[in-house]
């Protein structure tokens, strides 16, 4: 079987050394090369084919999102982003999602060589998971203009106008492409949509950007949960990194739990956790939705919404990056229906407002 032949991008010198020494510690993979920057690396890749490219984003003569951008457009090919692990580095890292690098890794500012060792599992991981992604067209994102709640990408023609319960709760699980997928499915949402509530497996330090940048892109409020908050309507609540995220019911009220619990799955947070709390809590009111990830965190407790009741989508395997886990939710027999991504948020919106919808879940 070939070995995944992977170029190094970084203009230190210890990063090129140690990311180069990790991956050709692996039986099934080989660091071909190490360029020191995006010009030396254009070169590389013309010569070398390479299936990977770790790229680092902030590098001389060109910045890693200047040459990803250009080599998206020019040659697509799997690239995971090694990003420092600050505010800004998070929305570099978000920029470069969504220009078509299949994830990234978070190298710390301190410690680097330490630091990267113990993250060597996560790296090789990535990029094995990056050899294999399937890419997708990157989509242009325009905030929403300054004052207006109305996103660039259009929304449906009517909102629910409250014929919505407030007891309606939409769950999302996701991984390797969901912040993409994510964000298609919630500029989609009107205003006045369910309480959504999103565990995306993401590293500390970078929910908080993600969940402004879509806040600025859609109708509802978005935003990094927080424990104890009342989970609202025409509001979406993301997991933070690190961190895991569930709810808990106070009175008629849906309310958010965030926590110090251990990893489920190897995931913090899982979205197993927040599955499974829905599907003690919510019964019918619940929807789920399984997009693009890697693994089978979540299926078991999507197949325990289902058997309580809830409705539950699951993106196809030709829209997702990577088809793990909603392929395990449909293997285990938690999904009602399989859609390509950008069908998911309009067949959930008429589910909503139907009137078979509200009759089967008064039944």
């Amino acid at each position: 079987m070939a070995k995944i032949r992977v170029l190094v991008v970084d203009d230190s010198a210890l990063v090129r050394s140690l990311l180069s020494e990790i991956i050709n510690r692996q039986s099934d993979m080989t660091c071909v090369g190490a360029a020191n920057d995006p010009l030396v690396a254009r070169e590389m890749i013309r010569e070398l084919n390479p299936d990977v490219v770790t790229l680092d984003i902030e590098m001389p003569r060109m910045d890693g999102i200047d040459f990803l951008g250009r080599l998206m457009r020019l040659r697509p090919m799997p690239v995971v982003m090694v990003s420092t692990l600050t505010a800004q580095g998070a929305e570099v890292t978000l920029r470069a999602l969504e220009l078509g690098a299949v994830d990234f890794v978070a190298k710390p500012r301190i410690g680097l060589a330490t630091g990267l060792k113990e993250l060597a599992g996560e790296i090789v991981e990535k990029v094995r998971v990056a050899s294999v992604a399937k890419f997708r067209k990157p989509v242009p994102v325009v905030p929403a203009p300054a004052g207006t709640a109305a996103p660039a990408t259009p929304a449906p023609r009517s909102s629910l106008l409250g014929r919505v319960s407030t007891e309606k709760l939409i769950c999302i699980g996701a991984s390797t492409g969901g912040t993409e997928a994510i964000r298609e499915i919630l500029v989609a949402m009107p205003a006045d949509a369910p309480a959504i509530v999103i565990t995306q497996h993401m590293p500390p330090g970078f929910t908080t950007s993600f969940a402004a940048r879509l806040d600025g892109l859609c109708r509802i409020t978005v935003k990094e949960a927080q424990h104890g908050e009342r989970i609202l309507p025409g509001h979406a609540y993301i997991a933070p990194g690190g961190r895991q995220f569930r709810i808990e019911r106070s009175g008629a009220n849906y309310m958010a739990v965030v926590d110090d619990a251990p990893p489920v799955n190897r995931h913090k947070p899982s979205v197993e956790v927040l599955f499974l709390s829905a599907a003690a809590l919510v019964g019918r009111n619940a929807y789920g939705i399984m997009l693009t990830g890697m693994g089978n965190d979540g299926a078991r407790a999507m197949r325990e919404m289902r058997d309580k009741g809830s409705y539950n989508y699951a993106q196809d395997e030709a829209s997702c990056v990577v088809f793990g886990m909603p392929k395990e939710a449909i293997a285990h027999g938690a999904v009602d229906e399989v859609l390509p991504l950008n069908q998911i948020a309009p067949a959930l919106l008429a589910k909503l407002g139907s009137a078979t919808d509200r009759l089967h879940h008064r039944i």
